[in-house]
């Protein structure tokens, strides 16, 4: 056990200190400094751009990002909903994998645009090799690189102001908005430079390690019992990377990375893991670099690994301290709670990777989180709920940017000045549009999660849960969250596959990706278009120990009053129900 533990925090040293130089790299990436995959990637960009039409050197304020950004995806939308409904007769389908219905379709669609990866289906039997490759890989990584590109634009406009800015700032031009550089731009060089070449890697040393990466059909073999088990193939390495190094999670077979072939050893388990923290953690450094204020960034690392490891501690001595109901029955467990866990992975890495994907918003899973005990599934979804701590490719920065701009406005209340951020005043506009965000999320979770509570009290012949009480409600509260905060996995004793959790999941899918991403978005916009003050001795230093200290209490305040209560109703009631 002692080696396990080491081997998790060698684990996260290590994906630090990768972050770091990382960070740097796509700092100089997003800025048009020179790279040394200049020579191979600069010919490809200048290649699709010209063919495309699009004037990558062309600045755009934040509403053309936005309008850019939601155009793609609409047209992604529908291209998802087509190929889906219709992959029965498409090629590439050597097992035969039927259509999927109108509201799977719905809700698939939705899940793998919005970097979310909602699985409502078993991969391996649910979708064809065609839609595996050049639908779901191809979502996998533009919907990641969407998040970097408004992170961004985020960078952009916190970044000191161009002389022309300044000038038509002093000659009070009506309508003006400030560049913030190329949707376009930073988009494509996300897939290229950053997206793609980790995914080459990873990859490779997935296939190296027994993973899969073909066109064939089932394959058989006898099992020790005599019985003849059909076990799927196909296109796995490549989908498996990027759906960890874009933060997507969604797996190639149904058991994810719990799947022998998804994820072979103890080796490919600690690259995964890696693969999908490497970039949120990068884009923390990425933003001191880019802004030359590396003290701040060090500041959001602290205040936001400070959060990860008060879920990661207690989620890893709760797995393994056991079952209190199987230790009752005179079962050893000195191996850790062992339920719905990989051998081959143990309890302390099965435990850090299920906080690190909750975190992280990937969603993939090494075990099962239905299975975890039940303190360990409150820890998972609060990680959710909190939605601040590293995040997805690029949106991590994104949600942290909200509880920066209210922590700011409650400091300045507090000291009886006007609040300020990187020399611009945070004004009532800016504040309304934080708190919306940030009590959005919470009201899409427990509104979606109180009526799926009345239809299974109130509505005969439903089928959603195999496990009735305070799990039960566990179940539905963690679906709902997972969707809110674009995460993915589940409590897999839920039923999920029937029109109302397709349907409804979809519609909160929607709205909590989008939403939290229009907020930041104004509100970098509206800050990057105000006149820049000038740092006196009574500004509000927003890179110290004092204002981390700061958001770390707004973060926690409002997902305490806004979440206690329905934690109360699963998963403290459960443990209370489990140690009694």
């Amino acid at each position: 056990m002692n080696s396990q533990l080491l081997a998790v925090a060698l684990t996260f040293l290590t994906t630090i200190l990768l972050a770091i130089p990382f960070g740097k790299y796509i700092a100089k990436i997003y800025g048009g400094q020179k790279t040394l995959l200049d020579p191979i990637f600069t010919p490809i960009e200048k290649l699709i751009f010209r063919f495309s039409g699009i004037n990558a050197s062309k600045q755009m304020n934040w509403k053309q990002h936005l309008k850019a950004m939601l155009t793609i995806n609409f047209l992604w939308f529908f291209l998802g909903m087509f190929l889906l409904m219709n992959q029965g007769w498409l090629p590439f389908n050597p097992d035969g994998n039927p259509s999927m219905s109108p509201d799977l379709a719905f809700n698939t669609a939705i899940s793998f645009l919005i970097n979310c990866n909602l699985q409502h289906y078993s991969g391996e039997t649910g979708m064809s090799y065609f839609i595996q490759i050049f639908f779901v890989t191809f979502l996998q990584f533009v919907s990641a690189a969407t998040g970097l590109a408004l992170a961004a634009m985020i960078f952009k406009s916190l970044s000191p102001k161009k002389q022309e800015d300044k000038d038509a700032e002093n000659e009070n031009k009506i309508g003006y908005l400030r560049g913030l550089g190329n949707f376009y731009n930073y988009f494509l060089k996300s897939c290229t430079r950053i997206l793609l070449p980790l995914s080459v890697v990873v990859a490779a040393i997935l296939l190296f390690n027994g993973t899969p990466m073909n066109t064939e059909g089932k394959d058989q073999f006898t099992s020790l019992e005599g019985d003849t088990v059909n076990v799927s193939r196909g296109p796995a390495a490549a989908m498996i990377a990027i759906k960890h190094i874009g933060t997507n999670g969604g797996g190639y077979f149904g058991a994810n990375s719990a799947h022998p072939l998804e994820n072979p050893n103890f080796l490919t388990n600690t690259v995964e893991i890696i693969a999908q923290m490497i970039i949120p953690l990068a884009m923390i450094f990425a933003l001191g670099y880019f802004i030359n204020r590396k003290k701040l960034s060090w500041m959001i690392f602290s205040v936001m690994t400070i959060g990860f490891l008060l879920l990661t501690i207690p989620t890893i001595l709760t797995e393994i301290g056991g079952n209190p109901a199987i230790s009752r029955m005179g079962i050893n467990q000195s191996a850790g709670a062992m339920e719905g866990k990989e051998v081959r992975f143990g309890t302390p890495a099965s435990a850090y990777w299920s906080i690190a994907t909750t975190v992280i918003s990937t969603g993939s899973v090494n075990a099962m989180h239905d299975s975890t005990m039940p303190l360990s599934g409150m820890m998972q979804m609060l990680a959710m709920m909190t939605n601040a701590f590293y995040g997805g490719c690029g949106v991590g920065i994104l949600n942290f940017y909200i509880y920066i701009i209210i922590a700011v406005f409650i400091s300045g209340l507090m000291v009886g000045r006007t609040p300020e951020f990187m020399g611009k005043k945070v004004e009532a506009r800016e504040v309304k549009i934080a708190m919306i965000v940030a009590l959005f999320h919470p009201f899409l979770i427990l509104v979606g999660t109180a009526l799926a509570s009345y239809g299974i009290m109130n509505i005969k012949d439903i089928a959603w849960l195999n496990n009735p009480g305070f799990h039960g409600f566990s179940e539905m509260l963690y679906e709902y969250t997972s969707s809110a905060a674009n995460n993915g996995s589940g409590f897999e004793g839920l039923g999920d596959n029937t029109p109302w959790w397709n349907i409804s999941t979809g519609i909160v899918l929607i709205m909590g990706r989008f939403i939290p991403i229009i907020g930041p978005l104004a509100i970098a916009g509206l800050l990057a278009n105000k006149k820049e003050i000038p740092e006196s001795a009574g500004t509000l230093k927003t890179d110290t120990s004092t204002f981390g200290l700061m958001i770390f209490a707004v973060i926690f305040l409002i997902t305490a009053l806004s979440f206690f209560p329905a934690l109360t109703l699963g998963p403290i009631a459960e443990y209370f129900t489990l140690y009694k």
